[in-house]
């Protein structure tokens, strides 16, 4: 189900920036806005970023196989870093270089009335884009404030497609207001400041994007409400006389559970085992996104 989430954000995402980039490069091409053209690459940056996330998904998906024993869920992390990396460079950086260009030579708009009706069904359409990756994220996360979701979220296709649509809609709002400085104030200057702090928002959310990343890439634990779960089905074992130690890791959509645990002293080898296969059938029908359990009897840490 959650697979399906995340594809629908994509498709989204997908639809708004392909229609938005050719609308906004056609734009550029006729009135010579450097804010514009900065949002049409932006645009078309994005569009390739969900084709990218795209393939990461369904790779992320194949099942586990004898060099892959624990699956493929973590391919997803190396997809979504790999788009966080060419919205830093195609988006921010190119948008910077245009602005500076701009600076340089100062050409006025052609037609100014034009990027600014663009720009603003761009910015209705990019926030109808950005309704739909939230509506895929409340699915989600359910009783979980957005940020704190955000923050603990290892979903990392949805937490980049929710990062590119605050980022395109916020690149439009600004070249929208520059272009328009630009025309009312009769200075291109403005026009090309606007291409600028637009490619400065870009570098700023996709070195965000890269930091959560780059934590779920070197292996995070499950989040808390899992970890709780997994201590209250541990807990009401009564045969488990201490536990000394339960660690999870994430694995794309799927969690990887370890325990290790003293099992009380009357207890002989197959009624120990026994018992831990009866907890591990629990915990995975408890929590469906344990896909490994390896829980270990041993008289200490």
């Amino acid at each position: 189900m959650e697979g399906h989430n995340s594809l629908r954000a994509i498709l989204y995402a997908f639809l708004a920036n392909l229609g938005i980039g050719i609308t906004k490069l056609a734009a550029a091409i006729y009135t010579g806005s450097g804010s514009m053209l900065a949002e049409a690459i932006h645009s078309f940056a994005d569009t390739s970023n969900q084709i990218l996330l795209f393939i990461g998904l369904k790779r992320s998906q194949r099942p586990p196989d004898e060099k892959h024993p624990l699956g493929y869920g973590k391919t997803i992390y190396f997809w979504s870093f790999l788009v966080a990396i060419l919205l830093f460079s195609m988006g921010g950086l190119f948008s910077i270089y245009e602005g500076i260009h701009k600076l340089e030579s100062k050409e006025s708009i052609q037609s100014p009335w034009i990027a600014l009706v663009v720009l603003g069904i761009s910015i209705i359409l990019e926030f109808l884009s950005l309704l739909g990756a939230l509506k895929e994220i409340y699915i989600i996360k359910k009783e979980t404030p957005l940020f704190q979701w955000l923050k603990e979220s290892t979903k990392a296709e949805l937490v980049v497609v929710f990062g590119e649509d605050v980022a395109a809609l916020l690149g439009l709002i600004i070249a929208f207001l520059f272009v328009f400085l630009a025309y009312y104030l009769k200075n291109p200057v403005f026009d090309a400041i606007g291409s600028i702090c637009i490619g400065i928002l870009l570098i700023i959310i996709s070195l965000m994007i890269c930091i959560r990343i780059k934590s779920m890439i070197i292996g995070e634990s499950a989040n808390q409400t899992i970890k709780e779960e997994i201590n209250q089905i541990i807990s009401q074992i009564q045969e488990i006389e201490k536990v000394f130690r339960v660690i999870t890791v994430q694995l794309g959509p799927d969690v990887m559970l370890s325990a290790k645990i003293k099992l009380k002293s009357h207890l002989n080898i197959e009624q120990a085992v026994k018992i831990i296969n009866q907890l591990e059938k629990k915990i995975k029908q408890k929590i469906p996104d344990i896909k490994w359990s390896f829980i270990e009897p041993d008289i200490k840490d």
